[in-house]
């Protein structure tokens, strides 16, 4: 509580839940690079990688139930948000007996942003496998929410055997947007472009793409927490992070490979998402030719051997931040099968 204690009136405002947001944020409050002074709502734990000779820690919570199912299920979060915003999902998991493995992905939030590492899904796939050993868990549901949904499906072909089932939340990585006209953005551009990041530019793309240009007060907390992390010292570390993970997206597809995935596997979609993933890199007179996710993951579907697409209606990119309890029983019902 010592974090919230040192934040400023109108941050603490902007927090509390059913409050409005801040009328004009002038500056996020300094989380740390790492989100230091941002609580998660369990334990955060770490484990220790080597990363170009270099020991780099991956946070991660280890949910117990009360009365547990003997089933565990992995959350993955998507690029613009941590572990922490899984936290309804992972209550309504865990009262359900479900344990929950909620890991932080080396290059985001709560872990490590080593700045010589060299990003890609099988890199952050094997890493967390290996957490899961290190847990004991062999086998678990995997639950990949965006860019979590894109490392989900890697995940999924890699360790096949690893995977009881798999759920893909508006997953990014459905489609290859060099075929529809995205060019290549070097590290160095993509990285003057996320030095620019600030409340109100998260605020804004997540407004126009995530919530159907809606927005919760409750919305505000995870805005505040991404961008506390590019206040101080830690905010070039930051935006390298963010603009590696952003050309690896771009990059290392996984759209070619759809027809890898074995695992029974339900996408849950948002039908009002209009994220398309490299809209603004991409030419304006090629925007048009830019599918958002629920275009996408209707042709995607067929492409995988045992897949099911569950629309959402009425909710955008990220159903289970804007409302949490019909998502949670969508997402219940789901892993209920068998």
């Amino acid at each position: 509580m010592a974090t919230i204690r040192a934040m400023t009136a109108a941050v603490l405002l902007a927090w509390a839940p059913g409050a409005a947001a801040a009328a004009d944020p002038v500056a996020a409050p300094d989380l740390g690079p790492n989100l230091e002074r941002f609580t998660y709502p369990w334990p955060v734990q770490t484990m220790t990688v080597d990363i170009v000779g270099q020991p780099a820690t991956m946070a991660f919570m280890d949910v117990a139930p009360a009365r547990p199912n003997g089933r565990t299920v992995v959350l993955l979060h998507g690029k613009n948000f941590c572990g922490a915003t899984w936290e309804s999902s992972a209550r309504a998991l865990a009262e359900a007996g479900y344990r929950v493995l909620i890991p932080d992905q080396i290059g985001f939030c709560k872990s490590a942003k080593p700045r010589a590492a060299q990003y890609s899904f099988e890199m952050l796939a094997t890493f967390t496998r290996r957490l899961m050993e290190s847990r004991g868990i062999p086998r678990a549901a995997i639950v990949g929410h965006s860019f979590g949904g894109m490392l989900a499906m890697r995940f999924a072909i890699l360790y096949p055997d690893a995977v009881e089932r798999l759920v893909l939340v508006n997953p990014l990585g459905l489609k290859d947007r060099s075929e529809e006209g995205l060019p290549y953005a070097d590290v160095d551009t993509l990285w003057a472009g996320e030095r620019k990041t600030s409340y109100a530019s998260i605020k804004a793309y997540q407004q126009a793409n995530y919530y159907h240009g809606t927005w919760k007060p409750a919305y505000d907390r995870w805005v505040w927490m991404l961008a506390g992390m590019y206040q101080g010292a830690g905010r070039d570390t930051v935006a390298l992070a963010q603009a590696k993970t952003s050309e690896m997206i771009k990059t290392q597809p996984v759209a070619h490979e759809l027809y890898r995935i074995k695992a029974p596997t339900t996408l849950l979609i948002g039908a009002l998402d209009r994220t398309a993933f490299g809209r603004a890199q991409t030419p304006p007179d090629l925007r048009r030719f830019l599918e958002a996710i629920p275009v996408v993951a209707r042709q995607a579907v067929t492409q995988m051997p045992n897949a099911t697409l569950v629309p959402i209606d009425g909710l955008g990119h990220s159903p289970q931040v804007e409302d949490p309890a019909r998502f949670e029983k969508l997402l219940l019902t789901t892993l209920a099968k068998r």
